[in-house]
């Protein structure tokens, strides 16, 4: 930050003097404030000139963007004089710059500051361009009343004698342009309507209406695909993820009910209908809060062509909800990610069985995807997906060793990269790994950021890097990206690792609604970080009585096990935990050995704690993270094997990082 320190002051003050006047520069230039990391910076850099070269194609091109380059718009600008010749020069400059930030390479982050500072160059200029706009924009008042004082002129040199033909002819020409009048005033109401609303939308589960029920996959994949696209815009402010809407497959719910609980503005529903070799897919946009339709548009398409079909309806949302696309993100979008459809099948079935049927079946959607890489060896996707998979069948929910499987994961992750550099799926599952299986975190923050730059509003890749943020001690960074979330139980913990332990207590009332939505061993679980072991013993119980199936993992075995203890029912801990030491001689599947070692950490036998906590650590037990700040480590820090463990697990390295970066 040294580097640029001063230009970022300059662009702050910039900032809050485009508040309210130009919405998607200062969207942009927010973001670019926001972050420390060089070659974010640079991202949101281009992003700023990319708005302001957009309104010039506009203002002095007379003609949209669409897809044409910023350089060769520039040239265009600078060919016909339309910009001074020292602003081109710092558009040109920025632009060669920024394109580290769309695609990192080796750069030298001093190269920030010139890109910095040519951008506060252009938007100075912009400003006061804008300004000379605003003042030379003809009245058109003016102009209306000068053309009536026209006709009323004429009107006066009239003969008596037609006076009934012209009172027939004004009263005709009156009712035309009443009507016309209230259709472009209905029309630029509508616009402004638009654009004044928030870019917020629910895709409702597209409903099958094929004769043969088994399309259900691929009418579930198409509402999936077309949530992924629209996860890519940036200037969307919200987009309810798929496990948000499926609630609504069958409801009778009427959509300006369903726009508020989703607390969105727009709706998207549609019907999907195969016929033989031909696909009938329907879609319709629409207002909630008016119930009224923006969009409707039928697809009679060959099968083949369903993933166009997908592309087509989230650029038709992006257009008529004036939302700005730039040139990476249209791209993505219109990105085929295979032309062979036996392998497409395949992977949306793969898919479609995980999200329906959990971890019982990843062995089964793994396969899919396997024997789709061997019809398409080119498909990213199919790779990111069989790393995705891959790993959870490693992780605590998982029924596999960890080992054997886990380094699998990377082949895959890198060959998806290697064919598509965008696929934020495989960013996201290199990120995890990163953090889980090699505990190189500086890596995994790098991967997260660059899956949440490339699906901005895909809210569970920013709830996974905000566990990240919480496991390396920065409830600050956290609390940044809860704001958009609103997850109330990273919320808890980060309160009580800023010290906010009444704030925290408060928010896991029953009044807090967490319970009836996410279950009591969650509820549990965190009055564990407060050390309040008599709730934790109800909660975690009931969960038993309720049938909670991660009730049977590892991980919330130990929990309960803790929770007898500490409330003085040793046999009942004793029996969960000697159940824990016997499944921990056969497998590492659920990581038993960790939680075993956090039992004797939290009941403070320390030597019974390190034996088991070494023996996770030789597992690669994914919960290794949690190390630095689960309060139950707390017993164990004033000893040097822990601090030995720390070194090793990763955590020393990133603090080391962390205190450069600062510097």
């Amino acid at each position: 930050m040294t580097f640029w320190s001063a230009e970022i002051k300059e662009l702050e003050t910039l900032h809050t003097s485009i508040k309210g006047r130009y919405p998607e520069l200062e969207k942009e230039l927010e973001q670019l404030l926001k972050f420390d990391d060089a070659n974010v910076i640079l991202l949101y850099s281009r992003r700023c000139l990319e708005v302001i070269i957009t309104n010039l194609c506009e203002c002095e091109l007379k003609r949209p963007r669409k897809t044409e380059p910023l350089k060769g718009i520039i040239d265009k600008l600078h060919h016909e004089e339309k910009i001074p010749s020292h602003i081109i020069a710092s558009m040109q400059n920025l632009n060669t710059l920024s394109t580290f930030g769309d695609h990192p390479k080796e750069f030298d982050p001093v190269q920030v500051r010139p890109a910095l500072i040519n951008l506060t160059t252009i938007i100075k200029w912009y400003l006061k361009y804008k300004d000379a706009q605003v003042i030379s924009k003809p009245k058109e008042e003016e102009i209306i009343d000068e053309t009536r004082t026209h006709d009323d002129s004429a009107k006066q040199t009239q003969k008596t004698k037609k006076k009934l033909i012209l009172l027939l002819s004004g009263l005709a020409l009156v009712i035309v342009i009443v009507i016309v009048a209230l259709f472009v005033f209905d029309k630029i109401g509508e616009d402004k309507r638009i654009k004044e609303l928030e870019k917020s939308i629910a895709v409702l589960p597209f409903k099958n209406f094929s004769a043969d029920p088994d399309q259900e996959y691929m009418c579930m994949g198409l509402t999936d695909e077309i949530i992924n696209h629209l996860y890519k815009i940036k200037s969307f402010d919200k987009v309810s993820s798929l496990t948000s809407v499926l609630t609504y497959k069958e409801t009778d719910k009427k959509i300006p009910q369903i726009a508020d609980e989703l607390k969105v503005n727009y709706i998207l529903e549609g019907t999907y209908r195969k016929i033989g070799e031909q696909l009938r897919v329907s879609a319709q946009l629409i207002e909630a809060k008016s119930d009224k339709h923006i969009w409707i548009h039928d697809y009679d398409q060959p099968y083949e062509e369903i993933i166009s079909i997908q592309s087509d309806i989230v650029l038709q949302i992006a257009d008529h909800l004036k939302a700005f696309l730039t040139d990476s993100e249209q791209q993505n979008i219109q990105k085929i990610p295979t032309t062979n459809q036996e392998a497409y099948e395949l992977v949306q079935r793969g898919w479609y069985i995980w999200r329906t049927k959990g971890y019982n079946v990843l062995d089964q959607s793994l396969d899919l995807c396997l024997q789709a890489i061997e019809l398409d060896p080119d498909y990213a996707e199919a790779y990111a997906l069989a790393g995705n998979f891959t790993l959870l069948k490693g992780s605590y929910a998982g029924e596999n060793e960890i080992q054997p499987v886990v380094w699998d994961t990377q082949e895959y992750l890198e060959k998806a990269l290697e064919l598509d550099p965008d696929d934020g799926l495989a960013h996201t599952v290199l990120a995890k790994f990163n953090e889980w299986i090699r505990w190189d975190y500086i890596k995994a923050e790098k991967e997260y950021l660059k899956a949440i730059e490339l699906l901005p509003n895909n809210l569970e890749y920013v709830n996974t890097y905000i566990e990240l943020l919480i496991k390396m001690d920065k409830p600050g960074d956290a609390l940044f990206y809860q704001t958009k979330i609103k997850d109330e139980w990273y919320s808890i913990r980060t309160l009580i690792l800023s010290g906010n332990i009444k704030e925290a207590y408060n928010s896991l009332q029953p009044s807090s609604g967490l319970i009836r939505e996410s279950g009591n061993r969650w509820v549990g679980y965190h009055y564990l970080w407060l050390e309040e072991y008599d709730s934790v013993k109800y909660y975690l119980e009931y969960a038993v009585q309720s049938e909670e199936p991660e009730m049977l993992t590892p991980r919330f075995q130990s929990y309960l096990a803790l929770a007898y203890n500490k409330t003085n029912h040793y046999q009942q801990a004793r029996t969960i935990i000697n159940q824990l030491i016997e499944m921990s001689d056969t497998t590492s599947a659920g990581s038993p050995d960790f939680f075993i070692g956090y039992y004797y950490s939290g009941i403070e036998e320390v030597d019974s704690a390190f034996y088991w906590l070494e023996k996770a650590y030789q597992n690669r037990s994914p919960e290794m993270p949690w190390l630095k700040v689960d309060p139950v480590f707390n017993t164990l820090k004033d000893d040097d094997r822990y601090w030995d463990l720390y070194e090793r697990t990763g955590h020393k390295a990133y603090d080391e990082y962390m205190a450069n970066r600062k510097d």
